[in-house]
């Protein structure tokens, strides 16, 4: 009986080592969970149109929501975190744990903190109603500007994310997407140690 219970703890202790492990793999950038901060928003009434949206804390999670509208040649609403230097070039990516409503938004970082400019963005369109881990690859996201693709702009470099952020666009009518967490996911060994 004590070798049966002493192996049961010894698998036990095996599965919380790798766990402990697997967690350490990624590094915790963003955490709505423990309670940072909500996205300030930016709507189109930057330019004159009429499109309402905001993030807010939730109970472990912020929420995007609002409407899109194309009176006053609006369409888009948007949310960017404060802008703060992070070096992820040790990383391959980002893994955003996401509830959406079954629209297309774009995920943005910006490697400056001006308040206009190239963004890098990457769609993403995660199921509605259920809770989702998106896989985004640093090498995936496209420069853009104003809803446009940049041609002949540098690739992103992860050493200088400084804002992350969220945009729903060309899609009217009312809108919600739930954020719990942005973790970076690492570059594979052979990288990181340059064999």
């Amino acid at each position: 009986m004590r070798v049966r219970a002493g192996i049961v703890l010894m698998v036990a202790a095996l599965t919380l080592t790798a766990t402990a492990a697997e967690k350490e793999d990624v590094m915790r950038v963003i955490d709505f969970i423990r309670g940072d901060a909500v996205w300030p928003h930016i709507n189109d009434g930057v330019m004159g149109g009429l499109s309402l949206g905001r993030m807010t804390p939730g109970d472990g999670y912020a929420t995007f929501e609002g409407t899109v509208s194309f009176d006053n040649n609006g369409g888009f609403s948007s949310v960017r975190s404060q802008a703060v230097l992070h070096d992820l070039s040790a990383f391959d990516g980002l893994v955003v744990r996401v509830r959406g409503d079954g629209k297309r938004y774009g995920f943005r970082l910006k490697t400056d903190a001006s308040f206009d400019g190239v963004s890098y963005q990457m769609s993403i369109g995660p199921p509605a109603g259920e809770w989702t881990d998106l896989r985004l690859p640093f090498d995936e996201f496209v420069p853009v500007y104003r809803g446009r693709t940049v041609d002949n702009h540098p690739a992103l470099d992860p050493g200088r994310i400084m804002t992350f952020g969220l945009i729903i666009s060309r899609q009217e009518g009312p809108f919600r997407i739930d954020i719990e967490s942005v973790n970076a996911y690492p570059a594979p060994p052979e990288r990181t140690t340059g064999s």
